[in-house]
């Protein structure tokens, strides 16, 4: 095949190994390959990477079956394939090759190209931990402390979380942190837990950088300080963390620790929302309401309470039930009104409770029962005693 030069390599070091891999030999096919690895990913040079490789692979290289299988799949050079990444990974794997073992092993755990199988993943990870895999004892110190494919064991959880925390392992430092905080086979102790979290999220462990922000919000194992929470969340939410990006709305949107700023609440409340967190959904949804950060819109609000009252919000599913009684955003609809309404009082949501009561009492058509939401909403919010919710007094205005 027509490869060209990769660009950022000395010729000499190019034409010693093309001429060997062009001979045979694996070694050389390896080296090639990562040569061409390096100078890029333009589509000729991984292709030139991915042909290399192979070869080498096919000439039973155990790392260059394992690289082979992570070129499967990441699709570089290569369509992406996870079965044929579970085949060049249990290849090297049976010859003892530890990056491979540990991928494998992911590969059960994930059921990527193969039916899913905690024990066996499990059964990778110990091979490679016990050749000394900081990130194979990392994944099994995991198995044993949630119970993945093994027997909870907290104590050997600790030790294998440990031995690899040693050796920097940041998913290991960051579960050290997690059995610190929550007393998992030792003491409480969440300065313990701080200092582990702090030493993974130097490693941009995207969960640890939001642990510690929390911590220094909290002010949990280290004296709070919310310039330093802010930051952290900030990394973390950066990173894609929903929940941190959720935490630094809650932040902007209420002034708590930072200067208050709702259309940066807004875009965070947005990014964590169109991922899926429910608390997200319905904090954007009442900006919408109060037209904080945004436009007052009460039909986005209502699409947001409605995805947030679908993942179990019973505030959102209350909210809703407001929404359709007095018509905001949508038409009135006295039944929907009602179904949301019971939705949240049976999650315990004494104003549900207390708004159906009151509609089983008169004649529910859509008149009284947007009457009754009026009423009622207006008692919460200028009255003592009735479990005030200022958050949606705006649905009144």
């Amino acid at each position: 095949m027509k490869t060209p030069e990769p660009a950022r390599h000395q010729r000499a070091s190019y034409a010693w190994f093309r001429a060997a891999a062009e001979r045979g030999d694996p070694y050389a096919q390896f080296n090639l390959a990562l040569l061409y690895r390096g100078g890029g990913r333009l589509a000729p040079e991984s292709a030139c990477a991915f042909h290399w490789m192979r070869c080498a692979a096919l000439q039973g290289l155990a790392f260059a079956q394992n690289h082979l299988g992570v070129m499967f799949y990441t699709g570089y050079g290569v369509a992406p394939c996870d079965r044929e990444a579970v085949r060049w990974f249990r290849a090297a794997a049976l010859q003892g090759e530890l990056a491979a073992q540990q991928n494998l092993g992911m590969m059960y755990r994930n059921g990527r190209g193969v039916l899913g199988n905690a024990e066996i993943a499990f059964a990778w990870f110990l091979r490679a931990a016990e050749q000394g895999s900081p990130g194979a004892q990392g994944l099994l110190g995991v198995a044993y402390l949630y119970g993945q494919g093994v027997a909870v064991d907290f104590l050997l959880a600790l030790a294998w979380l440990r031995k690899a925390a040693m050796q920097n392992d940041a998913r290991a430092q960051l579960h050290l942190g997690m059995m610190y905080q929550r007393g998992h086979g030792l003491p409480i102790d969440l300065e313990q837990a701080v200092a582990w979290w702090r030493q993974a999220a130097a490693q941009r462990q995207v969960v640890a950088q939001r642990m510690l922000g929390m911590a220094y919000a909290e002010g949990q194992g280290v004296a709070a300080d919310p310039a330093r929470a802010y930051a952290w969340l900030r990394r973390a939410a950066l990173q894609g963390d929903a929940e941190a990006q959720c935490h630094l709305g809650i932040m902007l949107a209420t002034g708590r620790g930072v200067a208050g700023d709702d259309v940066q609440a807004c875009e965070w409340y947005r990014r964590a929302a169109s991922a899926g967190h429910m608390l997200a959904q319905y904090n954007l949804a009442c900006m919408y309401v109060r037209g904080r950060g945004v436009q007052r819109d009460h039909r986005q609000a209502l699409l947001l309470y409605l995805q947030a009252a679908e993942q179990g919000s019973a505030q959102a599913q209350f909210n809703l039930g407001v929404m359709y009684a007095l018509g905001l955003g949508v038409g009135k609809d006295a039944a929907l009104a009602c179904m949301w309404y019971r939705c949240a009082a049976e999650q315990g949501e004494v104003r549900a409770r207390q708004h159906l009561a009151l509609l089983d009492a008169v004649d529910p058509s859509a008149a009284s029962t947007a009457q009754l939401a009026n009423d009622w909403y207006r008692q919460v919010v200028y009255r003592d005693g009735a479990l005030p919710r200022p958050d949606l007094a705006d649905l009144l205005a």
